[in-house]
């Protein structure tokens, strides 16, 4: 009897993800975004064997400012470095940094947003004026408060970019918690004497995940541009780390002698943005119910 009912649940389960398979795939569009996200995903995942870290650091005095060739397939910078293997491992600083500030904006956003309009009443108005006052202050520069009050490095700005993005998060959990604890399962839970923390983590937050995980995912291309514009002006990941912001800054020099240092890095932050941002759109998709064929 146990063995058929698990089997029932797996089922439905294969079911409900052929399902949400097939509706994300009619969107073209997010499709392609999916395969430059796998790309870029591969390539940061396997940087090192498509090209040797070393390659990144390596300074050829002789090679300097080459433009590129079979030799160096993105030129050299004006070390003598690799541009390509510069190039595939700063992937791994920028889509860490996206992912990585997202989820904990995320967790933050979500324990803060469902409290805000789960509980309501003084705790909603607190949470909801301390969030108000972020909010006035525009993302880019409370990152760049937090940064230069804290120091520059990866994890300074990863918190300067997680604190900017958490009253986003708190906004929109509130908005979908607010409508999904109205429910007739809530109260349900209610009756039988589930505890808020039980009710808000198994009932209420899984009934709203459809909104929080499209927003989530468009918001780590915010991210991964937020992280490159600070270390464009200086503020994030420093040299000679790869990070593409950072090609970008140290590429200003050489625009018009040498542009194809900035094309390339500039290319590849443009494709994890756009990549993110169609995989949003067919998520959107996907997820809302009430879009029917």
């Amino acid at each position: 009897m146990g063995g058929s009912v698990v089997n029932k649940k797996n089922s439905r389960t294969w079911e409900q993800i052929a399902e949400f398979w097939r509706r994300f795939r009619k969107n073209k569009s997010a499709v392609v975004g999916l395969v430059i996200l796998l790309l870029l995903v591969g390539m940061a995942l396997f940087a090192d064997l498509i090209v040797p870290y070393s390659k990144c650091v390596e300074q050829v005095g002789v090679e300097r400012l080459q433009t590129p060739s079979t030799a160096h397939f993105f030129g050299t910078d004006e070390f003598g470095r690799d541009l390509f293997a510069r190039v595939v491992h700063g992937s791994r600083y920028s889509l860490f940094i996206g992912v990585a500030t997202s989820l904990m904006a995320l967790v933050c956003g979500a324990i803060l947003g469902a409290s805000a309009g789960y509980f309501g009443g003084m705790v909603d108005n607190l949470i909801c004026r301390i969030v108000d006052v972020f909010m006035c202050v525009p993302p880019i520069l409370l990152s760049l408060a937090v940064v230069a009050a804290l120091g520059t490095s990866v994890r300074n700005l990863i918190i300067a970019i997680t604190i900017s993005c958490i009253p986003g998060n708190v906004r929109l959990i509130r908005s979908v918690v607010l409508t999904a604890s109205e429910q007739d399962y809530v109260e349900a839970a209610r009756s039988y004497g589930a505890s808020n923390a039980r009710i808000i983590f198994r009932y209420v937050l899984p009934n709203a995940m459809g909104p929080i995980i499209v927003n989530t995912t468009m918001s780590i291309a915010s991210m991964i541009l937020s992280a490159a514009g600070l270390s464009f002006i200086g503020m994030g990941i420093q040299p000679p780390s790869p990070e593409w912001g950072a090609l970008l800054s140290a590429a200003q020099t050489y625009i018009f002698t040498s542009p194809y240092l900035l094309v390339f890095p500039g290319i590849f932050i443009i494709l994890s943005s756009l990549s993110f941002n169609l995989v949003g759109d067919g998520l959107t998709d996907a997820l809302d119910p009430k879009l029917k064929d």
